[in-house]
């Protein structure tokens, strides 16, 4: 094609990168093919898997480009300010995810422990709220979501809203909480239902409840503390 640049929906489908990636993986794919899938379109001489090649070979591979200026970029023929910056935000995106630094994650180990993660902003809702902390294999706490707002109920708190998150987030366990706008933490006939349903959900699945918390004002109950686990 000398009409018009050549585009990677041009190439002919065994060689075209975003059906590989898509079909294989990105692990899969070479570096020339994940340069090809960034700059998208090549020139009007050449396809954008032979421009991707091109860029490669004048850098000496991934090691030199990525510390590549917009100006030795756009120097290339086939690279405008467009590509150039495409290319540069990709490296530096890959640059800070390299450096992240691992997250400190609350650890709890202890009915207070959990209590005190929530107490401060649960003590004082003026409604009920249903949460739920998704913890790993080391009871970190890896998220925090609100299921529910409103009075507790078995059939409204359900199993699958709880557990889909956990699954999503790939949890080993979980500890749920709900507030008791009164102040008074002494759980009811509806907060213990709810939480022997969910126990027995966890252990159909393989993610345990540690512990349900009904929270008051400065105060709380542990239901596994109390048998109900």
């Amino acid at each position: 094609m000398t009409t018009s640049s050549v585009m990677i929906r041009d190439l002919p489908k065994e060689d075209r990168p975003r059906e590989r990636l898509l079909k294989l993986g990105a692990s899969h794919l070479s570096n020339q093919e994940l340069l090809a899938i960034l700059l998208g379109s090549g020139t009007r001489q050449e396809s954008v898997t032979d421009l991707a090649h091109r860029i490669l070979s004048h850098f000496e591979g991934i090691m030199l480009l990525k510390d590549a200026t917009i100006e030795e970029l756009t120097a290339i023929r086939g690279i405008g300010a467009a590509k150039g910056v495409l290319l540069l935000s990709a490296i530096e995106f890959g640059r800070r995810i390299q450096h992240m630094k691992p997250v400190e994650r609350y650890v709890i180990r202890s009915p207070e422990d959990g209590a005190d993660f929530v107490m401060e902003e649960m003590r004082d809702l003026k409604q009920e709220h249903f949460i739920c902390l998704f913890l790993n294999t080391k009871n970190q706490v890896i998220h925090r979501q609100t299921i529910f707002i409103g009075s507790l109920n078995a059939s409204i708190v359900h199993p699958r809203e709880v557990f889909k998150e956990a699954v999503k987030r790939s949890a080993a366990s979980i500890i749920c909480a709900h507030n008791h706008p009164s102040g008074d933490p002494t759980p009811s006939q509806e907060d213990i239902q709810v939480t022997r349903r969910l126990n027995e959900c966890g252990k159909m699945i393989g993610i345990e409840l540690l512990d349900h918390l009904v929270i008051g004002d400065r105060t709380f109950i542990s239901l596994k503390e109390k048998g109900y686990l």
